[in-house]
């Protein structure tokens, strides 16, 4: 019987941050939505990674983004929550509630529903933060395409956890 609740590649990409961070001497932070905290589950999947993992914030909702996290409400409702500005502001928040170097946040429509136009089902925004840096945080609009809400879920996690890599 396999050890791995998450498939391999899943596993062997958080193999790789947690060692790599470790060896960094890093902790991270993760702001996850339609992930909902697959990012940090994977980390939590491999020995070692409370080394590395500070903590891992779900907020799903826009109410727990602004909560949790301290996303203003206008750059939801500006934006909208899958946008570059709210996954920054979503890392942000989570740096300054952790004790974490790095913070990655994720925000997307995952489907079957909730796409529109302009951000279909499949549009994930990415975004990472590190403590002291200078500038705009990086941030990154994906558009997978239509593959069924568990793929769009498991590309976006994979994605999420190359951000984390030093």
């Amino acid at each position: 019987m396999a050890d791995n609740l998450l498939p391999q590649d899943i596993d062997e990409l958080a193999k790789k941050v947690v060692e790599a961070n470790a060896e960094a001497g890093r902790m991270v932070v993760t702001a996850e939505s339609c992930t909902g905290g697959l990012v940090a589950g994977a980390l939590t999947e491999i020995p070692g990674s409370s080394a590395v993992l500070d903590r891992g914030f779900v907020t799903y909702s826009n109410e727990a983004k602004m909560e949790m996290l301290g996303v203003p409400s206008d750059i939801i409702e500006t934006f909208g929550a899958v946008s570059i500005a709210c996954v920054w502001a979503m890392a942000k928040g989570a740096l300054d509630n952790s004790k974490a170097d790095v913070a990655v946040a994720i925000s997307g429509v995952a489907g079957p529903g909730g796409g529109t136009v302009t951000k279909p089902v499949g549009t994930v925004v990415f975004a990472r933060v590190r403590r002291g840096q200078d500038g705009e945080p990086e941030g990154e609009l994906k558009s997978f395409g239509d593959l069924g809400r568990a793929e769009i879920r498991r590309q976006a996690t994979i994605c999420a956890l190359e951000l984390l890599l030093p």
